[in-house]
């Protein structure tokens, strides 16, 4: 039997209130549970003891007998300090991305992007020179300086 610690929810609409159970894993998340290990009261501020309240005991036992926790109770045991520290899983799927011809598509559109303003740099700074080239005055010829005869 696979055994999770897990939050129920009790409490009346749009004021939640969860227990912390522990239950078979195959149950409904308000169905039974084998034991009640703490609450968890979300319309209190972070900072209030009361938020959560955990059977410490209880909680390490659970776990050195195999137990899984949620991700929302993983956190709270590690806040509590009776769990390792609580890593985020950042992995990323692939499904939301585009497909392979959209992906395609979007690169070869950047490319061509990052040509065209390649080319309009290079169009500014040959305008540039022009104009400064324009700016300077025109050097007079060096004359070469006849002896009078």
């Amino acid at each position: 039997m696979s055994v999770k610690i897990r939050l129920s929810r009790k409490g009346t609409k749009k004021r939640p209130f969860y227990h912390i159970v522990v239950a078979n894993s195959r149950n409904a998340r308000d169905g039974s549970f084998i034991e009640k290990v703490g609450t968890y009261n979300p319309m209190l501020p972070r900072e209030d003891e009361k938020r959560v309240t955990l059977v410490s005991d209880r909680v390490k036992y659970w776990l050195s007998q195999g137990a899984q926790t949620s991700d929302k109770v993983a956190r709270f045991l590690s806040d509590a300090g009776l769990a390792g520290k609580y890593v985020v899983n950042t992995k990323q799927t692939k499904k939301p991305l585009p497909k392979a011809k959209a992906q395609e598509r979007a690169k070869a559109l950047a490319e061509k992007l990052a040509a065209a303003e390649e080319a309009k740099k290079q169009a500014e700074e040959q305008a540039k020179a022009e104009f400064e080239a324009e700016q300077k005055p025109a050097e007079a010829p060096a004359t070469e300086e006849t002896p009078a005869a």
